[in-house]
């Protein structure tokens, strides 16, 4: 930016309406020959003000507290042009005037951006994003105006406040006021860095305030269940018929892998003939909109044939009576404490056995338990791979 000529000075101007013998004090503020002016909303005497100097003279009380206030405004022009400079903004006398009077339209602010955002985001939703992604950010906005209120007492920031400082602050309170563990944290901080990247990208903040901060997950090893517990689970006979029905779905998700809001959406015109002639599954995974072909095991197609007939099913046209994820996590804990099941049975468990004790251990390559499970790079699906190498590794020892 080309440097401009640039002056502030204050005067008395006459006005209707006001006390006799007073004037208000006036702040005008030239760029490039071009002004603009303001009122200070102050009054003062012409006999105790020097024109030249633009300030009041005296060493009254009075005198001095003008002066400061005077001191302070022309602060807060420089503060201004500093303001206009950093942002690349076009440095003009309307331009400082509407910064000091707040009007600024090219002030743009964190929650402000994050919400466009999430606007455009959920206009997407089922095109180019999962609900659950939609409402993950909005979550991470949530606790990014939380965050603002508490360490600011400002219910929104302007975009060029945000700094490193920021960053390592707001990650420090989600672990700590928040009590998010590190990965949950960790995907927070992700969602707000893509909002500051369209801040970044756009000149509207000059320095990514994430560079130097990690952004790294903990790899967590979740156990699957073994052979033992997958056959406990099968045959046990629930008195309940909506727990066993659970247990049904549970199981269902075990031999193909599907997650939960997939097996909740699986229609039945997704049961396609395969290439081989036998009943596959071919769906997309919601949360990745990644195409995914299994074939159907034979547990898998008799609790298909099971619920072929339940009134939920012939209604809505799906395969399973799925309930709502509340409700079932609910009763997958009453049926480990049934089963003898230590673990904590969840829709992640069922996925995660399905890669390892269902597949993986029975000789199916990795490449093709990737295509499986909806994975778009078989880097996802490696995870499965470790956690069966440290499952044999016990096994040798415990031997």
């Amino acid at each position: 930016m080309l440097e401009k000529t640039f002056g502030l000075f204050f005067y008395l101007k006459h006005a209707k309406y006001q006390k006799e013998g007073l004037r208000y004090v006036y702040l005008r503020i030239t760029v490039d020959g071009k002004s603009v002016e303001m009122s200070t909303k102050q009054l003062w005497s012409p006999t105790r003000w020097n024109a030249d100097a633009g300030r009041a003279t005296g060493q009254k009380e009075d005198t001095r507290t003008l002066n400061a206030y005077l001191d302070m405004l022309s602060s807060k022009v420089f503060q201004a042009k500093k303001i206009l400079i950093e942002d690349d903004n076009q440095l003009t006398a309307e331009a400082l005037k509407n910064v000091l009077l707040g009007k600024s339209n090219e002030t743009r602010t964190i929650l402000e951006v994050f919400q466009r955002h999430n606007e455009q985001m959920e206009a997407l939703v089922g095109q180019e994003f999962a609900p659950l992604t939609l409402k993950r950010y909005k979550t991470a906005k949530e606790h990014t105006a939380s965050f603002i209120k508490w360490k600011y007492k400002k219910d929104d920031m302007a975009i060029r406040d945000l700094n490193y400082e920021f960053i390592t602050e707001f990650n420090f309170w989600l672990r700590s006021a928040r009590g998010c563990n590190h990965n949950s944290a960790i995907k927070y901080m992700s969602n707000l860095k893509k909002v500051v990247l369209i801040c970044v990208n756009n000149k509207w903040l000059k320095k990514d305030p994430f560079q130097g901060f990690k952004l790294t997950k903990k790899e967590v090893v979740k156990n699957p269940l073994s052979r033992d517990e997958l056959k406990r689970l099968t045959e046990k006979v629930f008195e309940v018929e909506r727990i066993s029905q659970v247990r049904d779905i549970f199981l269902f998700c075990c031999y193909t892998g599907l997650a939960y809001v997939d097996v909740k959406q699986l229609k039945t015109t997704d049961i396609v003939v395969g290439m081989d002639g036998e009943p596959w599954i071919d769906t997309t995974r919601q949360k990745t909109d990644a195409p995914t072909r299994i074939p159907l095991l034979d547990t898998a197609l008799e609790i298909i044939d099971k619920y072929k007939d339940h009134p939920q099913c012939c209604a809505a046209g799906i395969v399973l009576p799925v309930l709502s994820n509340q409700k079932m996590n609910a009763y997958l804990k009453e049926i480990a404490n049934l089963c003898g099941i230590s673990k904590t049975l969840t829709f992640h468990i069922a996925r995660h056995t399905f890669a390892t004790t269902v597949t993986l251990s029975n000789k199916v390559p990795i490449e093709t338990v990737s295509k499986m499970l909806g994975h778009r790079s078989l880097k996802q699906t490696m995870i499965y791979a470790k956690i069966l190498d440290v499952k044999i590794s016990e096994d040798m020892l415990s031997g």
